[in-house]
């Protein structure tokens, strides 16, 4: 009898205990991007350490934007990535899978020097956008309201920190970009202007970023979940603490906190559990798909496929 409650004892201590070892975690490679909204999900998760308690440990690596994500998902150096809005086209195009959205957010700008005062007057005008973001997106829907095309703009492609320093020094006139970015550039740039935002498009369109998977480890169910379980507990976290998540981020980024703090409200949250429901109720499909069309309309992709084949709700939604 004494063995036995001795057993019982030692199995129940190995239960709350958690992972026995780092072999028994699944390891994940996962991409993120140097702002508050690429970011907080995996400062939050490394903080609170999330990883481990949903059975994980993730090696994480930094870079500049949703794209190059992919390339690496696709190059198999990565597993899992973070994505704006505007580098939704690749997965909408069977280039990897989302697992979960972030945030609904509003961050991006079409800015422009003093002087310049609507989209109509950036005609000819040379504009600094990155490729496939959703600084593009938000430049190309800017410039169809006001009855343009990128036609009537003189475009030129750059990565975000070049954007900042070609607008602080007057090479360019404007440029389709995002906060924190546009925060640094308002620093040199007091008095510039902000032609347009994604808020003016809500709520026909919504402007989510989110969480994917390259193709290779999209069969993985089981990692799939947990990664969705982490991402779930930071936002609903980052979502109740908001100051502290900041803090947080800040912190795992070595960067002041003032930027993330302005970034972190432009962003509308919801929370995991409203997540689920949206995603049973076919909203978030809608969301994605609404993207997709935009991507087709302009020229980005051809023949879309529908959310239902590029977004894991079923899973996420478990």
């Amino acid at each position: 009898m004494l063995k036995k409650l001795v057993l019982m004892a030692a199995v129940a201590a190995a239960a709350l205990s958690g992972p026995a070892s780092a072999e028994e975690l699944d390891k994940i490679r996962m991409g993120y991007i140097a702002d508050y909204f690429g970011t907080s999900v995996a400062a939050i998760a490394t903080e609170e350490d999330l990883w481990a308690k949903h059975g994980l440990e993730a090696d994480l690596k930094v870079f500049t934007n949703g794209p190059i994500q992919v390339q690496a998902l696709n190059a198999g150096s990565l597993d899992f990535a973070y994505i704006g809005p505007g580098a939704l086209w690749l997965p909408a195009s069977g280039q990897a899978k989302v697992i979960a959205v972030n945030a609904l957010g509003y961050t991006d700008r079409v800015i422009a020097q003093p002087g310049i005062d609507s989209i109509a007057d950036l005609k000819g005008k040379k504009v600094g956008v990155p490729e496939g973001t959703s600084g593009d997106m938000l430049l190309r829907l800017a410039l169809e309201k006001a009855g343009m095309t990128l036609d009537d703009i003189d475009v030129i492609p750059m990565d975000p920190s070049t954007v900042v320093t070609a607008f602080a020094s007057g090479q360019i006139d404007a440029a389709g970009i995002w906060y924190p970015f546009v925060d640094v550039v308002k620093k040199r740039v007091p008095d510039l202007k902000e032609l347009s935002s994604n808020e003016d498009f809500f709520p026909d369109i919504a402007f989510p970023s989110s969480f994917i998977v390259s193709d290779a480890k999209a069969g993985d169910e089981d990692v799939i979940k947990k990664v969705d379980a982490v991402i779930k507990d930071a936002i609903d976290f980052r979502r109740e603490n908001p100051e502290k998540s900041v803090e947080i981020t800040a912190a795992f980024l070595n960067v002041p906190a003032e930027p993330l703090l302005v970034e972190s409200k432009l962003a509308k949250l919801p929370s995991s559990e409203e997540l689920v429901e949206l995603t049973r109720d076919g909203k978030v499909d809608n969301w994605f798909d609404t993207l997709a069309g935009l991507y087709a309309d302009f020229g980005k992709i051809e023949s879309p496929l529908p959310a239902s084949e590029f977004y894991l709700g079923k899973l996420y939604a478990e």
